[in-house]
């Protein structure tokens, strides 16, 4: 039997996470008609035995080993080609969605068409919602966002982090954090996935980025939620972006997204997408 969703779970070193994760999902309310692919992105310690030894009882799940770390978005993209559903979810292994998260946002995916990628509230463990939408980032969103310029130029940065807006309302927005995503899988290979190119960070802005382009909306949708975890890879300021691996994946991955998408090389993408 074909089924309805395919749920990609990365994992790389947080084996426990995962496993807590895929029991999780199995609690969703569509979860008879749902495939769950893990992928271990060489995670280069006994994340293959504990996932292949406490997983093995579900008759749903697939595991796929990749031979080196090849990042988020082409870890990915490595998982989707094992998947068979006709909608993705994109599910960080530290995110939780509630019972009927992934049903719901199904539901509106399949009632507009014009829809491209839906994602829930993002919720902490204290209650409080994360900003998993925001603006389309510019270097100065960036730069301000972790100095203190963001005591200073408060307004832009709550037009970019979109603070000014109340995350229980449903809305379009620019883009959406990859922590937990739903998308149709025909649209995910017409995008040709995530950009390889973003080895961790802005897979997801440059993904959303292009289903506008094609002319599909990003969905922010409230009514489905999912808890997540407070922290941050990169840090929260300018230090970790030298000192850190993660936050000088940040770094990287940040001029490759302006380098692809400003001026001419930007306007060249943007009509590769339409044709």
């Amino acid at each position: 039997m074909i089924p309805l969703v395919s749920v990609l779970i990365l994992n790389y070193r947080t084996p426990l996470n995962t496993v807590e994760c895929v029991k999780n999902i199995q609690k969703q309310t569509v979860a008879g008609d749902m495939e769950i692919i893990v992928i271990d992105n060489h995670s280069d310690d006994d994340s293959i035995g504990i996932l292949r030894n406490r997983l093995e009882d579900f008759a749903n799940v697939r595991i796929v080993e990749v031979p080196r770390n090849l990042g988020f978005g082409k870890g990915n993209n490595i998982g989707e080609r094992y998947a068979k559903g006709e909608y993705i979810v994109i599910l960080n292994p530290d995110t939780e969605p509630e019972p009927e998260a992934i049903e719901k946002l199904i539901k509106v995916l399949k009632a507009d068409e014009s829809i491209g990628i839906i994602a829930p509230k993002l919720v902490f463990p204290d209650g409080t919602a994360r900003d998993s939408y925001r603006t389309f980032p510019t270097i100065p969103d960036l730069i301000i966002k972790r100095t203190f310029l963001k005591h200073i130029f408060t307004g832009r940065l709550k037009r970019y982090l979109q603070h000014e807006r109340d995350p229980i309302f449903v809305r379009d927005t620019d883009w959406v954090v990859g922590a937990c995503l739903v998308i149709r899988r025909s649209l995910f290979e017409k995008l040709e996935g995530f950009d390889p190119r973003f080895f961790l960070f802005f897979e997801d802005t440059d993904l959303c980025r292009r289903c506008w382009g094609i002319g599909k909306k990003v969905l922010y949708y409230p009514e489905a939620s999912a808890g997540d975890r407070k922290h941050r890879l990169s840090g929260s300021s300018l230090l970790p972006l030298l000192t850190k691996r993660a936050g000088r994946a940040h770094l990287v991955s940040s001029c490759r997204y302006f380098w692809k998408w400003s001026g001419i090389r930007g306007q060249k993408e943007q009509k590769e997408l339409k044709e």
